[in-house]
């Protein structure tokens, strides 16, 4: 695997191949859409890839039901992943995430997603993601540090050598658009920097050169080489997570719980406003 990232032109002349899995990990509209890149299985953010038992939406699940849902979907130790999704680069870089976070580095994201599949010509099976083969074997492997907790990011806040940046909308993170989930207060966590995901993506929805990824990334963290990620579930969190990989960051961390957390009105998660 050339990276976390593979194009249209890779995934398609691998299509098939033993051992490869391509993941559907689409949210939102494009979820159980009606057309996949052929084989591609569910990688469900909103089911059994979800911790419904924390408060927050999208949570990583423990080990055990993480490992038994990748066997559930035919994934063994030796498989080659991608995953790509309805967006372009969107929910895919989360489940790129939470796999390199239990210890699976056999896995890309794919650029461009299905609008870049479907832009090159390539084929479609006119079904939703399904897989009805047999269990895998994967094995967990969980690494720590990867995704974190309130505390760790309160940490990183105070932190000179760390950045905390935040994948939302610069209207979200000033406060001055509401959020979409109710409850939740407006603005940021005091101290964070705001880069948008989108700012990483093309217009083509391709995510950008390394050496733009770099400047990006400098134009709001500095010298800091310690970054931690946020945005609204956990999510584009991890497109940030990708675009800082590419551009030859290692020490990051996603905020699991992010704003559906630290958002929820509580005196010891304090929040401004404007930019």
């Amino acid at each position: 695997m050339p990276g976390p990232l593979v194009g249209a032109d890779w995934l398609a002349a691998r299509i098939g191949a033993p051992g490869l899995v391509v993941f559907d990990a689409s949210l939102g509209g494009h979820r159980d859409a009606a057309r996949r890149i052929p084989g591609a299985r569910p990688f469900d953010l909103d089911g059994a890839l979800s911790d419904h038992d924390a408060a927050a939406p999208h949570t990583m699940p423990g080990s055990a039901a993480f490992a038994g849902a990748m066997r559930d979907l035919g994934v063994d130790d030796t498989s080659t992943v991608v995953a790509y999704d309805g967006a372009g680069v969107y929910s895919s870089a989360r489940a790129w995430w939470m796999l390199r976070a239990m210890g699976f580095d056999r896995v890309a994201v794919l650029d461009g997603g299905l609008p870049a599949w479907l832009a090159a010509g390539l084929p479609v099976e006119e079904r939703a993601a399904a897989y009805e083969g047999p269990r895998g074997s994967f094995t967990a492997r969980p690494r720590s540090g990867l995704l974190v907790d309130a505390a760790a990011v309160a940490a990183a806040l105070a932190d000179p050598a760390a950045a905390v940046l935040d994948a939302r909308t610069r209207e979200r993170f000033a406060g001055t658009a509401p959020e979409p989930r109710p409850g939740l207060r407006g603005g940021h966590m005091p101290g964070a920097v705001s880069l948008p995901f989108g700012d990483l993506q093309d217009s083509a929805g391709l995510m950008r050169p390394a050496a733009e990824l770099r400047a990006a990334f400098e134009a709001v963290a500095g010298d800091r080489e310690r970054l931690y990620f946020s945005c609204g579930s956990g999510v584009t969190a991890c497109v940030l997570a990708l675009g800082a990989d590419l551009a030859g960051y290692d020490r990051l961390a996603v905020y699991d719980g992010s704003w559906s957390e630290w958002g929820v009105p509580s005196p010891d998660r304090p929040v401004v406003t404007g930019a």
